[in-house]
């Protein structure tokens, strides 16, 4: 199979030395990777952390920093025909910066584009922020871009019980055509996570075992008789 996999946080400029982002590193799409590659699949990664594959050789690495670099990316790359299955587990910002003001004046005052493209001066006594929500690119898979293969999802909560995660994942998965969708909390992100498939039957997986289950399914998704068919 040909496999595309995101990974990792995209970060949201405030100036050229500032901006916002997440936690989270891209080891799971990194991992997931790595595993598709020792089965012999052909694989793309788009990651803001290219050093969790550079001893891994086989992988075709794409680094990519803001949001905008990841539409980008996903935008030239899912609409091409070339992959069989795309695993969407990069955290991506649900919000973009609409302006910077400055707080002390009636109404605020938006900062100059110079001070914002630059570095913005610490003797403000104080700022606002304003932001804007961004695109949901996994929506984009199967509508904009027509990507009719096998598509990941992934969704993280954060203080949700188990019935409340699935209850969300499974929304979730049906919202964006999705074959699979990875769920979990915040809470148990290093431990397990639920695997949730089209027939919305769920399954708790230890974290570690989560690449080759996962890669097991889509395996399975892919050789079954309207695979072919299905996947152009």
């Amino acid at each position: 199979m040909r496999i595309l996999i995101t990974a990792g946080n995209t970060q949201t400029p405030i100036d050229r030395v500032r901006c916002l982002t997440n936690i989270f590193t891209g080891r799971t799409g990194a991992r997931i990777a790595v595993e598709a590659q020792r089965r012999g699949h052909e694989v793309a990664l788009l990651t803001s952390h290219p050093e969790t594959v550079t001893e891994v050789l086989g992988i075709a690495v794409t680094p990519y920093r803001t949001f905008d670099d990841l539409h980008g990316l996903m935008a030239k790359f899912v609409p091409t025909g070339k992959f069989d299955a795309i695993i969407h587990s990069a955290a991506v910002s649900d919000y973009k910066l609409g302006g910077v003001f400055e707080s002390q004046t009636s109404p605020p005052n938006p900062l100059s584009e110079a001070e914002r493209g630059g570095k913005i001066s610490g003797r403000h006594p104080e700022l606002w922020m304003k932001f804007t929500p961004t695109p949901k690119l996994v929506d984009f898979v199967r509508g904009l871009w027509q990507f009719s293969g096998i598509l990941v999802k992934f969704k993280l909560e954060v203080s949700v019980d188990d019935g409340e995660l699935l209850a969300i994942a499974r929304t979730s998965r049906a919202h964006s055509d999705a074959d699979f969708l990875v769920a979990n909390t915040l809470e148990q992100y290093e431990t397990d996570a639920w695997l949730i498939d089209r027939a919305d039957c769920a399954e708790r997986i230890a974290r570690a075992e989560l690449p080759a289950n996962l890669l097991d399914r889509i395996e399975r998704v892919f050789s079954a008789p309207d695979g072919p068919e299905r996947v152009k």
